[in-house]
């Protein structure tokens, strides 16, 4: 870390705590040639991978583009605020860990859609209707009946855990 006052090259760490809700570190640092003080802030940064449309052009990650998509297909249904923005953090956190620097649309849309039908089955429809290009009532009669077969959240979250330490189970 150079110092601001002089650019000298060295400074030591005078004290160091958690910022920002423990996502920063503020650091105070001394100048070992000037003696100057200043703070310093670090953060991880995670690099999110590129989206690649199905017209294989490439858009950067827009995390309040997913919110907004979810929010609208989640709009006047009984959902808390906070289970929609932990799903939308689930996505984000599967997508900065992948370690990938695209990922096509499609596999962002198929996360949507499986954190979707954990919180709301008519919004998940509703995406579906929309990601899916549903083009008439068919389609949606198709959509409807598979997600008849699949088990609910509620009939999930109900199943006892055969594992002592499953906390995914409530």
């Amino acid at each position: 870390m150079h110092c601001p006052f002089c650019s000298h090259e060295e400074t030591k760490v005078i004290d160091s705590r958690l910022a920002g809700d423990g996502r920063q570190i503020r650091r105070r640092r001394e100048c070992l040639g000037c003696g100057e003080r200043f703070t310093t802030f670090e953060s991880a940064e995670l690099v999110m991978p590129r989206i690649v449309k199905r017209d294989q052009s490439r858009q950067p990650f827009d995390e309040a583009k997913l919110r907004h998509g979810m929010l609208k297909a989640l709009e006047k249904r009984p959902v808390d605020s906070e289970d929609i923005e932990a799903a939308v953090q689930r996505i984000v956190h599967a997508l900065a860990t992948q370690g990938e620097r695209e990922i096509p649309a499609g596999q962002l849309g198929e996360a949507v859609m499986r954190e979707l039908h954990q919180l709301d089955q008519v919004a998940y429809v509703r995406f579906a209707s929309v990601y899916r290009s549903f083009q008439d009532v068919d389609a949606f009669r198709e959509e409807i009946e598979r997600l008849q077969l699949m088990p609910s959240a509620e009939f999930e979250r109900e199943q006892m855990s055969l594992l002592p330490d499953d906390k995914t189970k409530k």
